[in-house]
């Protein structure tokens, strides 16, 4: 339970989420429909979580989520977007933000993301994490970050706790999925993708 600061230019969206969140999160929650009352919100009001629609009147899309992670870097940010890409999503995380809460989310999916946001942790639902990562599981981008820092198959073996044979495998995996020729090739392509 905490305060929640939702900011949403969509009055119908912003009612029914915030009444969800009193009801069913049991969370204080102050909404606002411009970037400019979130920002006069936050100077004189103290939250336990922000979630920032990732359009609205004043907002300069990602510009709105530096602001604010800058103004109160102690406060989880999360950005909350009806269709805002997973690359959009990458680039708000890179910025600070804790989250992003898709409007799709189901009801009880949304109470559970904003407790985990109220924790301190990072809250990403899968297929936004999935397109993220461009298909690849965790260990494969792990993998994937080990070919990128020079390391051997060997070298990722040891620092995964796992044998040679299974990153050979995340090797092939991956660079399948990467459309990459080789581990170099791999390595690049994670590069170019923001992955590493």
């Amino acid at each position: 339970m905490g305060t929640v600061l939702l900011a949403d230019d969509h009055e119908l969206v912003r009612e029914t989420i915030a009444a969800f969140l009193r009801q069913n999160g049991g969370h204080e929650v102050v909404s606002v429909g411009t970037f400019a009352e979130v920002e006069s919100a936050i100077r004189d009001l103290t939250f336990n979580l922000i979630l920032l629609d990732y359009r609205m009147p004043g907002m300069a899309a990602l510009d709105g989520v530096r602001t604010v992670v800058a103004t109160v870097p102690d406060v989880p940010v999360a950005l909350i977007s009806g269709a805002a890409s997973p690359e959009v999503a990458r680039q708000a995380m890179e910025l600070g933000a804790h989250g992003f809460l898709p409007k799709t989310l189901a009801p009880a999916d949304l109470v559970e993301a904003v407790d985990i946001l109220m924790s301190g942790e990072i809250y990403l639902p899968e297929d936004a994490v999935a397109d993220m990562t461009h298909g690849l599981t965790p260990r494969e981008v792990e993998v994937v970050r080990g070919i990128a820092g020079g390391k051997s198959n060997k070298e990722i073996a040891r620092d995964l706790g796992v044998q040679e044979v299974t990153v050979k495998l995340h090797v092939k995996t991956l660079s399948r999925k990467l459309g990459a020729r080789n581990r170099t090739h791999a390595a690049m392509r994670a590069r170019d993708l923001g992955l590493v």
